[in-house]
């Protein structure tokens, strides 16, 4: 005759099944153990200040990309942004932060063509060159998110408010012809990244950009003669590699 081997359930084991499921959802969520924002790991009071620094270079020779057919260029993007914030509670900062970025780039000679070689069109490029140079200021809002009870590793979110000017001069052909423009741009962003401390005071930090609102107003002179103007607004939700910065923050 066969025996029945199940364990008796408990009268603990009820009650510990019976506040399992009075849980509230945040209560289930914490219990997971993957983030615990009881954990402290900014302290309130805490002052932060860093930069990030991002830098690119480039060069093409006989390069086709597309239609573009025996690109020669260089170029490089130098960008630097220094922060400064209070953590106004545990785990959450406000701050102001700066950015300054230009960017160079010399084309010696590019081909543009469509359709074929007998009824095609081709444009050439020669001798073509711009610098363009934007600064911005913006305010910022840092959440910071440990994982587990981990002291050393976190994630953060910054959520940037900025407004900020640009310049930039377009020359090309001989004679020369020169176009150069300034203007305002107002933005948005949203910011993810993760940091680890290296020590009690020091930490490293990785952001890139996720999202961002654009609005930018621009003003053109071509060869000290004709005016022109240009108004643009973007919205994107994609990763921009061009925009990852490792930095350096210092939490006093």
């Amino acid at each position: 005759m066969a025996q029945d081997v199940t364990a008796p359930i408990s009268e603990a084991d009820t009650l510990s099944a019976t506040a399992a499921t009075s849980l509230s959802r945040e209560e289930r969520i914490r219990q997971r153990g993957i983030t615990n924002m009881a954990h402290t790991f900014v302290a309130k009071g805490s002052w932060i200040t860093g930069a990030n620094v991002a830098y690119s270079t480039h060069t093409n020779e006989n390069y086709t990309f597309a239609i573009v057919e025996g690109i020669n260029s260089e170029g490089y993007t130098f960008r630097v942004s220094p922060m400064v914030a209070y953590a106004i509670r545990n785990n959450m900062a406000l701050g102001l932060r700066g950015t300054y970025s230009r960017s160079n780039l010399t084309v010696d000679s590019a081909d543009l063509k469509f359709g074929d070689e007998e009824t095609g069109t081709e444009i050439n490029v020669n001798k073509f060159k711009t610098v363009r140079h934007t600064y911005t200021v913006a305010a910022i809002w840092r959440q910071y998110i440990p994982l587990g009870r981990s002291k050393r590793f976190a994630i953060f979110n910054e959520i940037s408010l900025g407004a900020g000017g640009t310049e930039s001069i377009f020359a090309a052909d001989q004679p020369i012809k020169g176009t150069y423009e300034e203007g305002y741009t107002i933005s948005l962003g949203v910011s993810p990244g993760i940091m680890a401390f290296a020590t009690n005071d020091v930490a490293i930090e990785v952001n890139v950009g996720v999202m961002g609102i654009n609005l930018t107003d621009v003003k053109q002179v071509h060869n000290q003669v004709a005016n022109g103007n240009r108004t643009s607004s973007d919205m994107n939700f994609k990763v921009n590699l061009l925009s990852i910065g490792v930095g350096v923050s210092f939490y006093l």
